[in-house]
């Protein structure tokens, strides 16, 4: 276990695949002080661990980061879910949003996501609609394509912000936050806070659907691949809330 506080070689070795992988340590210089803390926060918001698994947001590097942290995003492995199909009408969701959940899934069937490093590649270029440089994260941008590919004009306005877009869905009403208990259908958003609850950094990704307290989702930059993942509804601490396009 490497934490705040430590100091060495193996802090050193750390900083510098940090650096490596575009997540700013600081000075390599031995020392794990806070821009190495939230450097290893950063890192542990987008990837996932040997299992598929979000890593824990804790700023240590325990077993799993230390996985990851070595074999770089990990592509995520075949899913016993079969998120390449489309949930039944019954689940709900508006014309728009499932429309939006299509194109999603058929980025998932095609196997896009990231060629050449960490956010880099022809798909990452096409979804951050050059709003950012390639190499910047692009989860709130995969969901914007997908609703530019549902819908024309556009629902709401195209950003590579997660936090952005949740305030495009509370400008326009639509936004559903934590404690309301609502329930997302397929092809809501879903946006998290990364590394502070009131800081600037945050994840996003399309509602699947919601079946037995599980939410089933479609993202992109969760791991180097479009994938599909589930969380318990109930216990969702970094949940910023919902939009839900009418």
């Amino acid at each position: 276990m490497i934490r705040s506080g430590d100091t060495g070689k193996a802090v050193s070795d750390l900083q510098r695949r940090l650096a490596l992988l575009r997540y700013d340590p600081g000075p390599v210089d031995g020392v794990f002080g806070r821009r190495t803390h939230s450097a290893v926060k950063a890192f542990q918001a987008q990837n996932v661990g040997p299992n598929g698994r979000p890593l824990v947001v804790d700023g240590q590097v325990g077993p799993l980061t230390a996985w990851a942290l070595e074999h770089g995003k990990l592509i995520a492995p075949v899913p016993l879910f079969p998120y390449g199909e489309e949930p039944p009408e019954s689940f709900g969701g508006s014309a728009v949003g499932r429309a939006a959940l299509a194109a999603a899934i058929t980025e998932l069937r095609a196997g896009a996501g990231e060629e050449g490093g960490n956010n880099r590649g022809k798909w990452v270029r096409t979804y951050l609609n050059n709003l950012a440089p390639e190499g910047s994260s692009w989860c709130a941008a995969f969901v914007c394509w997908c609703y530019l590919r549902a819908a024309h004009p556009m629902p709401f306005a195209y950003t590579v912000g997660a936090r952005k877009l949740l305030q495009e869905f509370k400008a326009k009403g639509w936004a559903h936050l934590p404690g309301e208990g609502y329930v997302p259908e397929p092809g809501d958003v879903v946006v998290w806070w990364r590394v502070q609850a009131a800081g600037w950094q945050g994840h996003a990704g399309i509602v699947h659907h919601v079946a037995d307290g599980i939410l089933y989702t479609v993202e992109g930059n969760r791991t180097a691949r479009v994938a599909g993942f589930d969380y318990v509804l109930s216990r969702m601490e970094k949940l910023l809330g919902y939009g839900h396009v009418p």
